[in-house]
């Protein structure tokens, strides 16, 4: 009997990812049991084993086959400089790679780094940036505790990942220059065979099924027909928004799409129109 070709992923274990990671395959209706402590699961309803690895481990395991894909920030994706391929963007685990310096310091620019000390746990991509700005400056690579070294006299300046600034504020610290905008993607084997390009194609089907619903809200509105083409003029939609005449005369639903960015701007549009009634509801899955 043919053994069952299944997609290996690696996941990070513990952290910031881990549950973000876990909550799309569950939103992709793939169904995992997590138990505690685990290093390997399957799914039971999708050819997909999960491996629980350290996150910095993620692009080396990929591109040793170890597995066919991974989860991982880019920040780690470029700071490894491996030989993988991101094959989509994933929308959540958001921060940036940023120079922090210590309050109170005129930082005017990258020319303030010139011959100064920079701890990090990313000397690739501030090396990098470094190199882009054509500063010279001595970086020294740390594990961890980055935020401690200007205090402690080890470094003049960081670089470190920011998400709302609190760490670097208690630490006496402030963001000066981002140099790399980070999020969580999907990445690949570069030899994958054509078996599993095939069950990767369709986890990539959910996995945007499920973006699209996140970034779109589905609305329903009554609106007066007298006004009705202008109304159906301000709402962009997939493709035409669905119209039903109401039990009262002079007066049809309207139903569409509308992406999260442009969403309330639209909708003062549609009321300043006559649009009434207007009801919001989150899509799980959109398939275009």
């Amino acid at each position: 009997m043919k053994q069952e070709i299944k997609l290996r992923i690696g996941i990070q274990k513990s952290g910031r990812l881990h549950e973000d990671s876990m909550k799309l395959l569950k939103e992709c209706g793939i169904e995992v049991s997590n138990g505690v402590n685990k290093l390997k699961t399957e799914a039971s309803n999708f050819p997909l084993e999960l491996f629980f690895f350290r996150d910095d481990d993620i692009p080396q395991y990929v591109e040793d086959s170890v597995a066919d894909l991974g989860i991982v920030g880019e920040n780690v994706v470029y700071e490894k400089n491996k030989k993988i391929t991101v094959v989509e963007k994933l929308g959540f685990g958001k921060c940036r790679l940023s120079i922090a310096v210590p309050k109170g310091e005129n930082y005017e620019g990258p020319a303030y780094l010139s011959g100064k000390r920079i701890a990090t746990t990313y000397p690739v991509l501030v090396d990098r940036f470094l190199k882009e700005q054509g500063v010279e400056a001595e970086i020294h690579e740390i594990s961890g505790s980055v935020e401690i070294a200007p205090g402690i006299g080890l470094a003049s300046a960081i670089c470190d990942l920011v998400s709302s600034g609190s760490t670097l504020f208690m630490n006496g610290l402030q963001e000066v220059q981002p140099i790399l905008q980070s999020q969580a993607v999907l990445i690949r084997n570069n030899a994958l065979d054509p078996e599993r390009m095939a069950i990767l194609s369709k986890l990539l089907f959910r996995i945007q099924a499920v973006k699209k619903a996140k970034n779109n809200k589905y609305i329903l509105l009554n609106a007066p027909n007298d006004r009705l083409q202008e109304i159906i003029g301000l709402l962009p939609g997939m493709k035409s928004p669905t119209v039903l005449p109401l039990a009262e005369a002079g007066w049809s639903s309207v139903h569409s799409v509308l992406n999260e960015n442009e969403f309330w701007e639209i909708i003062e549009k549609l009321k300043d129109a006559g649009a009434q009634g207007i009801l919001v509801v989150p899509i799980e899955k959109m398939i275009v």
